[in-house]
């Protein structure tokens, strides 16, 4: 049986630059105190790009990257909380777009799993047909659904998009995921059915369910917990130590994730790339904007060990290990 490699990624972020100052103009907060606690020294906000725009010009950086043209794509999962309609779905929004006119198209909503997520469908659906490329985007206008009078939340969050094509390939690639779910939990982070227009600057009066509500506490438990099994199952399953993994790949929500969960893996916590202090956290998109810019960085060689991870509202939780091809 073929193996499933990724062979091209893409990503796209807004030029608007909201930084901790700014928001500290709108709500009382500081940047001292955004940045002790997540991180975050900044994020990007769209002005007039929408998801369907964002995910199409990651998909045409991660076509260009892969060296393929739109119309070898057989496959292209779009993962968003935010779709600009409730159809035609973004997936087929893209395709006319970029002019994929052979790839069946849909979308799926898992929040910020919904990329790791994507990969596993994609490679379960390649392996198990003539399929032979597939799109794979994580797609986010969160500034639309923020609550920007809440100084907990509209801290966190900023908009973009990235991609990532999987080819069906002779050489090793992806190897084994973990990913569940917890529905149990589903109402630490939550948001509702969006119904008006909502700037930074302005809000139109949402009711505050349609907002992003979050309980801090618990997500923070939840996150550090799903990713230190997460991690080690798949370590498991491959045999790997630690040791080889060249980089872990984590959705972008908070450094004290991230710094807690490598203590808990007894590992050290530059092994976990961050960038979420330039992006805030970008749900869907988080992981594979990281994984671009670590390939357009040069970064990663071929044959590098990676684990990408995630968790996020639903509760959601996901990861993959993979041999870098590229």
């Amino acid at each position: 049986m073929s193996n499933i490699s990724v062979i091209g990624t893409g990503s796209y972020v807004p030029n608007n630059i909201i930084t901790n100052d700014f928001l500290s103009t709108i709500v009382d907060t500081s940047d001292e105190w955004i940045r002790t606690r997540t991180g975050i020294l900044e994020r990007r906000i769209s002005k007039g790009e929408n998801t369907i725009y964002m995910a199409t010009e990651s998909a045409k950086e991660a076509i260009k990257n892969a060296n393929i043209e739109a119309n070898d794509l057989d496959l292209i999962i779009v993962a968003t909380l935010t779709p600009d309609n409730f159809m035609p779905s973004t997936a087929c929004s893209v395709q006319k777009e970029i002019g994929a006119i052979n790839a069946l198209c849909f979308d799926i909503s898992a929040a910020c799993s919904g990329f790791i997520y994507g990969l596993e469908i994609a490679c379960s659906m390649l392996k198990n047909s003539f399929r032979n490329k597939a799109l794979i985007i994580g797609a986010e206008n969160l500034s639309k659904i923020v609550d920007w009078e809440d100084r907990n939340t509209c801290v966190l969050f900023g908009d973009g998009a990235g991609a990532a094509i999987l080819s069906k390939t002779k050489e090793e690639g992806i190897l084994e995921f973990h990913s569940g779910s917890n529905g149990l939990k589903g109402e630490h982070l939550t948001c509702g059915v969006l119904k008006a227009n909502n700037t930074p600057n302005k809000n139109d009066r949402l009711e505050k369910n349609n907002f992003i509500k979050m309980n801090g506490k618990e997500i923070f438990r939840f996150a550090v917990g799903a990713m230190n099994e997460t991690i080690c199952n798949i370590q498991e399953k491959t045999k790997w130590d630690l040791n080889e993994v060249k980089y872990i790949i984590s959705h972008q929500a908070n450094s004290r994730i991230i710094e807690y969960t490598a203590k808990k893996l007894n590992t050290e916590k530059d092994k976990f790339y961050m960038n979420l202090d330039k992006y805030g956290n970008t749900s869907a998109a988080s992981i594979p904007i990281a994984l671009d810019e670590m390939n357009k960085r040069g970064l990663l060689n071929k044959q590098d060990k990676i684990i990408l991870v995630g968790f996020g509202g639903g509760l959601t939780f996901g990861g993959v290990a993979i041999v870098w091809s590229i």
